[in-house]
């Protein structure tokens, strides 16, 4: 992962986590490789029923819209085992 990328995507994220962190969710940066974001939700967004399209978009948005590069961001929300 490109460490000047990462810094480019950790800025934009961080105008998206204040109000993620009022419902005690974050996202997390998993991958960055040739033009695509891989980012991880976590905390209170793994339960939230909006995360799916609501945030996604609003991240997406942010992202593509500030960083000219950004091709293609895949967000995945980890599934909770009930076993």
């Amino acid at each position: 992962m490109e460490r000047e990328k990462l810094k480019e995507v950790e800025l934009v994220l961080e105008k998206i986590r204040p109000a993620l962190k009022e419902h005690h969710g974050n996202l997390k940066v998993v991958d960055i490789k040739e033009g695509e974001v891989y980012l991880q939700f976590e905390g209170g967004c793994t339960d939230c029923p909006i995360v799916d399209v609501s945030v996604k978009e609003v991240v997406d948005i942010a992202l593509k819209g500030n960083l000219d590069w950004v091709k293609k961001v895949e967000i995945s929300v980890p599934k909770h085992n009930l076993l």
